[in-house]
This record gives structure tokens, C-alpha cells and sequence, in this order.
């Protein structure tokens, strides 16, 4: 019976501490439970969002887990923020764009200046407003609920925004769309579609970043990163495309480049497991 119980607790403790191809970093603070997008201005540090219903707040996070700036976001509303980008002059873009029933009409992008540059506790928000053109119907039956979101990143003036696909039956499709990096309102330019896979529990897109050389884009699901390099114009799944299967499922939500090679991901508490930062190095 000894031998028996020592079985069963080594398994336990190693199957809770088993990430996988991720290597843990620090648990996230719990106040970012629903952690839901992130993104890197220096090597020391992330910034951080939840989502859907939270605060109408972005949060910097060391890489020992530590909350140490907290900024109140003016003129946004955090309906379901679901992803951060960054340009290269440090703005930072908040994608409130969840859709999980695929029935908004007010998608927005909120663009806030350089937040660690910021000496007080607020920061004012622009407003990027978009629509789908192709979208008709509020909500679509459920075979053409492509209209989610929750990935986007900003290359080259503009905001690629990655849908993540709620048909049914599941088919793995997701849209590529792009808007402008500046504050208006637009109908986002379809430039092209991407075929996960057709497992819809590790196969709708939750986060994307690039390469701070801009030769790399990855995207990031519940269990799988899809890396895509020596693409042609702006639609970037007409290049070679990597799929890695990271080995470990949880409700991954995030990620970012750290660098060219190093990726930051995270993933939403889902009872006793995730609300975890961790790291993951690409092949040169």
C-alpha cells in the first residue's frame, strides 16, 4: 500500500509540474487570473491585460511576477480585451475585439503612447473602431462564425488582426484581416486565411506577436505555435510555415517576442492550473 501511495503522489506531482516544451518563468499574480494578452518594451519586464468585463487596466509585470505599474486606461471600456500589440516607437494597442457569439458591432482598437514612460497612474487611449465587411449577419449561422478574435500584431502602419473560428462543425479556418495604425473607423481588409488543424479543443487562434526583426510571426493556440517565415507581401501564410505541438494543454492566451528567438507566453487560471508566465526559444 506504501509503495502504492508513493506511486500515485509522485505521479500527481509530476504530471502538476509538467509544462511540456515551456519552461516556467513565475506564476502570475492572481489579480491577473484572466490574464489575456501581453506584450514586451524591454528585457526586464511585461505588460498585461484581462479580459472581458475586467478592469479597464494595463498592468507591468516583472519577470519575477511582480506587479509594479498599474495604469487606468481613459476613453476605453474593457468589453473583452483580448491581445496587446506594440509599434516601434512604443505605443502599445489594446485589442478589444473578443466575440465569442460573433454579435459586436462596436470592435475596437485602443491605442495608448509608451505606458512606461507614463509618470502617473492614468493613460489616454485613441480609438482605432473596425468592422468586418464580409460579415452580414449578427451573429451568422453557426457554419461562418469566423468573426472572434482574440490575436493581432502591427507591422509596417497597420494592425493584422487573426480570427479565431467558432463554426460549426469546426474546420480549423481562420481569417487574416488588416486595418490602419491609426486612430478612425474602417472596414478591415481581408488578406488572406489559414488552415490549423481541425481539433477544435487545440486549434483556435488565441495570440500572435513578430519578431522584432520582422521575420518571424507566430501564433499561439491552446496547445499548439504556428511559426511562419519567408512570406511574400502582407499575407504571411503564403510563406513556410512550422507547426510545434508544445507538449502541454492549458488555456494559453499570450505571447510575445522577447527577443528574435525567445517567446513569453501565459496562460489563464483554469482551476488549480495556469496563470503562469513561461518561455519558449526558437530555432535560429
Amino acid at each position: 500500500m506504501k509503495k502504492f501511495t508513493y506511486v500515485i503522489c509522485y505521479y500527481l506531482l509530476t504530471s502538476c509540474t509538467n509544462y511540456g516544451q515551456l519552461k516556467l518563468i513565475k506564476q502570475l499574480p492572481k489579480k491577473l487570473d484572466e490574464n489575456s494578452g501581453i506584450v514586451s518594451l524591454n528585457n526586464n519586464s511585461i505588460w498585461v491585460i484581462i479580459d472581458t468585463k475586467n478592469a479597464d487596466e494595463v498592468f507591468q509585470v516583472d519577470l519575477h511576477g511582480d506587479i509594479i505599474k498599474e495604469l487606468k486606461v481613459k476613453n476605453a471600456n474593457n468589453n473583452n480585451w483580448e491581445d496587446l500589440a506594440k509599434d516601434n516607437k512604443g505605443n502599445v494597442y489594446i485589442g478589444d475585439f473578443g466575440n465569442n457569439e460573433n454579435k459586436r458591432k462596436n470592435l475596437v482598437i485602443y491605442k495608448i503612447p509608451n505606458p512606461e514612460i507614463e509618470k502617473g497612474d492614468k493613460i489616454n487611449a485613441e480609438r482605432i473602431e473596425f468592422n468586418y465587411p464580409e460579415q452580414t449577419k449578427f451573429p451568422p449561422k453557426k457554419k461562418n462564425m469566423l468573426y472572434d478574435a482574440e490575436a493581432m500584431f502591427y507591422n509596417n502602419n497597420s494592425i493584422y488582426i487573426i480570427t479565431k473560428n467558432r463554426a460549426y462543425p469546426f474546420n480549423g479556418k481562420t481569417l487574416i484581416y488588416k486595418i490602419p495604425a491609426i486612430p478612425g473607423k474602417y472596414s478591415a481588409t481581408l488578406i488572406g486565411s489559414f488552415y490549423t488543424c481541425e481539433d477544435d479543443t487545440t486549434c483556435k487562434i488565441t495570440a500572435a506577436d513578430i519578431s522584432l526583426d520582422g521575420k518571424k510571426i507566430v501564433l499561439l493556440s491552446n496547445g499548439k505555435l504556428w511559426i511562419f517565415t519567408d512570406w511574400n507581401g502582407e499575407n504571411f501564410s503564403n510563406g513556410k510555415t512550422e507547426a510545434i505541438d508544445l507538449g502541454v494543454t492549458t488555456q494559453l492566451e499570450s505571447v510575445c517576442f522577447l527577443n528574435n528567438t525567445t517567446l513569453l507566453l501565459s496562460d489563464e487560471q483554469d482551476g488549480n492550473t495556469g496563470r503562469n508566465l513561461y518561455s519558449y526559444t526558437l530555432k535560429e
